[in-house]
């Protein structure tokens, strides 16, 4: 059984990365421009085989933004992780840790981008519900660029249960809230750190907020009340960094 991956960034770290997955690369005929021409030498040292398409054909292997490239690889099983690696992960550390945990979010273009982010600022791992919640997926892989590969994505079947176990290895959990009573700014965010970030709409779970040790908000000032989950993800995030970094 076979998946596709698709868009430019996507496509080239799974070649970087995972290049034994792919059985083949399409490329949309008569492109010609640099990033197109990386991906094929690329490909072609790896001995993977190339071939040309139409944008109509390609549009056809996918309904969604393909950027005029598309891999065709074996299922990618390799980089899912179970909850039980969660220990070996942090076993492995030799900083402090540092966790993002998505409450619910089911939007795969809010996942891909929240993967994004962490990526950037250097999480070592995303923890989310196994259920109600979005996994990874052909889409989330082409709006993280990357990023799904590269950061471990763990679906846990308690989110409570495992929000403790982190805790007992001294990791403090920082939930988000509009209520909360100190923003990003005023937190301490440095040490082992785990930060929640709620679904779109309705925020953090009861049972999750409960579970967290404090809450953090990020300061509005204007007329919009909230963030984008994936925003307000990257903003709190390269706070964190901020501050673990003086």
């Amino acid at each position: 059984m076979s998946e596709l991956v698709y868009g430019v960034h996507a496509v080239e770290v799974l070649l970087k990365r995972n290049s034994d997955s792919v059985q083949r690369l399409f490329v949309q005929r008569n492109r010609h421009d640099q990033r197109a021409h990386k991906l094929v030498k690329l490909a072609q040292s790896k001995n993977i085989q190339v071939i040309q398409k139409d944008r109509e054909e390609l549009d056809d292997m996918t309904k969604q933004r393909h950027q005029g490239v598309i891999a065709e690889c074996h299922q990618l099983k390799a980089k899912q992780f179970h909850e039980k690696h969660i220990p070996e992960i942090l076993d492995s550390i030799d900083t402090e840790p540092f966790i993002l945990i998505l409450d619910g979010v089911t939007d795969p273009h809010n996942l891909g981008a929240c993967l994004r982010s962490a990526d950037a600022a250097g999480v070592h791992m995303v923890i989310a519900p196994k259920d109600n919640a979005a996994s990874i997926t052909d889409v989330v892989r082409k709006v993280a660029c990357g990023a799904a590969e590269s950061v471990p994505f763990i679906p846990v079947t308690n989110l409570s249960r495992t929000m403790k176990q982190l805790q007992e290895r001294n990791i403090w959990i920082a939930g988000t809230a509009g209520e909360a009573e100190q923003d990003i700014y005023q937190a301490n965010l440095k040490g082992g750190l785990a930060i929640v970030m709620g679904a779109e709409g309705d925020g953090m779970r009861r049972l999750t907020r409960e579970n967290c040790d404090f809450l953090i908000k990020i300061p509005m000032a204007g007329e919009v009340s909230s963030l984008n989950v994936s925003v307000a993800t990257g903003v709190t995030l390269f706070e964190a960094v901020r501050q673990r970094q003086k």
